[in-house]
């Protein structure tokens, strides 16, 4: 895997605004892209392949209502208890968005004008780590499944709050010819990485053929899967390190006015206020982009549920197909980041908005049995990564110099502000259905809202005094 070329005339006047060389920008893209590789730990693990399917195993249901449906997967009392855990996992997910909403864009406007992105990318990346090691003490029952649902969400605050400084030195690595490149390669690090990772997992710790692993490992209390976190937040923590040591900070920005935490909201308003007026592209895109990234939330949260629940997956089969998406993922992913450069982000997120609409929606018609759910789930996932590693590309050719953390952070913001939508409506038609399956229903319609507010969306860069 080769790193994105860099063009020097871009390629020289970013090292002279950062104080670099062309070959240590060079650099500085495997150092940022191997932060993506790392956080597959959080993302493929964590939060759609391994620990949610823990959650929402028969491990934290009532043993009475276990022994009574005995292999009767379809038994009513059990299918409701599985439905009700997941419709908690979506509840601690939606509070956690509200505080994302409410800090993530501030939190990234006073990282900007303290020239402190780095140290702010390290201090929240260390958070999530520490929060995928306390899920060790999540043991497999039901009284422990409210601390694992606050741990899930705990996780996914600070993961969201490291990623706005995160996304923000895209602009630091790469110039407006390569961006698309450069985005893909580091969404292609992280499938590929959570390719690496999953293997690691299976094979050492849940075993890839039969439980126990080499490791002798047991599965009581879930202790296969709570160490296979552990290890998975020593992986986030060392590979969080080299973008720490090799990408420049930026500089302090000395005519911007440094306000006390809550005047920061002043500030975000009147940046809302000049953007509405003269840039009004940059809010409709991140309107737009809220609704669909909601819609892919919920297929990383609420996916490999599906396939335990609907299609009686195992954990360790699962994690077959946990591998066998990462390796669509990350090729089209990296594919797709050379159609941005020539096309336009805006086209690879359009097209691969119909692809998940089109395959989310066959998974309701396909029954049961798992070869459908490996087509269709396969089929998505082709279509997953590109549109992340597009709308990153995007916003950062659109956004005014020196603002990338504060609009970054609106980014997370609008997405955060409407994070009860596809975990609402998942639950929504799970209650009323009394079926898992049905829940998919609900993410397909919101990603069918993303795609009709993203078509009038214009590619334009934004200036902001």
């Amino acid at each position: 895997m080769s790193l994105p070329d860099q063009p020097a005339p871009d390629s020289e006047a970013a090292a002279a605004a950062f104080g670099t060389s062309g070959s240590t920008r060079r650099r500085g893209v495997l150092a940022w892209a191997l932060w993506d590789w790392g956080s597959a730990a959080f993302n493929a693990v964590v939060t759609t392949f391994v620990f949610s399917t823990y959650l929402a195993s028969t491990l934290f249901v009532d043993e009475a209502i276990v022994e009574a449906a005995g292999d009767n997967a379809k038994d009513p009392a059990l299918v409701k208890a599985l439905a009700d855990n997941a419709s908690l996992i979506g509840i601690a997910l939606m509070v956690a968005g509200v505080l994302i909403a409410v800090l993530a864009p501030v939190l990234g406007q006073r990282s900007d004008g303290a020239g402190r992105r780095k140290l702010w990318l390290g201090v929240n990346t260390f958070l999530v780590v520490a929060a995928m090691a306390a899920m060790f003490f999540v043991q497999g029952s039901p009284s422990f499944l409210v601390l694992g649902a606050v741990l899930l969400a705990i996780g996914n605050i600070f993961f969201e709050f490291a990623g706005v400084n995160y996304n923000a030195m895209l602009v630091q690595v790469s110039t407006k010819e390569n961006m698309g490149r450069v985005s893909g390669f580091g969404w292609g690090m992280g499938y590929v990485g959570g390719i690496v990772l999953l293997i690691l997992l299976l094979v050492l710790f849940i075993g890839l053929v039969e439980s126990p692993g080499p490791l002798g490992i047991t599965t009581d209390n879930g202790l296969s899967i709570r160490l296979a976190i552990v290890a998975s937040a020593v992986w986030f923590g060392a590979f969080a390190i080299p973008v720490l040591l090799r990408v420049p900070e930026i500089p302090a920005q000395e005519k911007r006015e440094h306000v006390g935490f809550f005047q920061s909201y002043a500030v975000l308003w009147g940046t809302l206020t000049k953007l509405w007026r003269g840039n009004r592209q940059v809010l409709q895109f991140l309107v737009a982009s809220a609704v669909f990234r909601d819609g892919l939330a919920g297929v990383f949260t609420f996916g490999a549920i599906i396939a335990a629940q609907v299609f009686g997956f195992s954990s360790t089969e699962v994690l077959y197909f946990a591998v066998a998406a990462n390796v669509v993922a990350g090729t089209f992913t990296i594919l797709a980041g050379r159609f941005d450069d020539r096309f336009g982000p805006k086209a690879v997120i359009m097209i691969s908005l119909v692809g998940l609409i089109v395959a989310g929606s066959v998974v309701l018609f396909i029954g049961t049995a798992q070869i459908g759910f490996w087509i269709a789930g396969l089929t998505l996932t082709a279509f997953v990564g590109p549109i992340q590693a597009a709308s990153r590309s995007f916003l950062a050719r659109i956004t005014p110099p020196g603002r990338e953390g504060e609009i970054f952070g609106l980014y997370a913001t609008t997405g955060r502000a409407v994070s009860f939508l596809a975990p609402g409506l998942f639950a929504m038609f799970v209650a009323i259905s009394g079926d898992t399956r049905l829940g998919i229903l609900g993410i397909v319609l919101v990603l069918l809202a993303g795609l009709l507010l993203m078509l009038p969306v214009r590619a334009k860069q934004a200036q902001i005094d």
